[in-house]
């Protein structure tokens, strides 16, 4: 499998410039930076949540957690994980697990995590465990137009 085809087509469209890094097969954000050769900070995981009945997408930093209480103040209802139960449907194209953070995809909203704006550039899952994509920060946001707060 190589990146999903709706997320290559949703990049082609939008003529956003990416690039494919291929890597080992990997199935944490710290195996994936380390296979990789970056620093785990580089690399943006994304975390299915529900908020109240809602699910959403929250994207932050390999090494951090999400701060459940604290994005619940911020949404105005409790947050919680979701299980790979409740979400393996909603991304048929995707290994569990390697959803990439592009919730126009899937018609999730995205919660982004302020620090991940310090970088120029973005590297996230690209719908497997062996692939991932790095393009521009300015141009994901652009694309995904995620709501930017402090998550993590």
């Amino acid at each position: 499998m190589s990146i999903s085809t709706r997320l290559k087509t949703l990049l082609d469209q939008n003529k956003i410039p990416y690039s494919v890094m291929p890597h080992q097969a990997s199935y944490t954000a710290q195996g994936t930076a380390a296979t990789m050769q970056i620093a785990v900070q580089e690399l943006a995981k994304t975390v299915v949540l529900f908020a109240g009945d809602e699910m959403i997408l929250a994207v932050l930093p390999g090494q951090k957690h999400v701060k459940l209480h604290k994005l619940g103040v911020e949404l105005g209802k409790p947050v919680r994980l979701a299980s790979e139960l409740e979400f393996n449907n909603r991304f048929p194209d995707c290994e569990p697990g390697a959803m990439p953070p592009i919730g126009s995809l899937y018609n999730l909203p995205v919660y982004f995590d302020e620090s991940l704006a310090d970088d120029a550039e973005i590297v996230f899952n690209a719908g497997t465990h062996h692939d991932a994509i790095r393009m521009r920060y300015d141009d994901f946001v652009r694309l995904v137009k995620p709501k930017i707060c402090s998550l993590a």
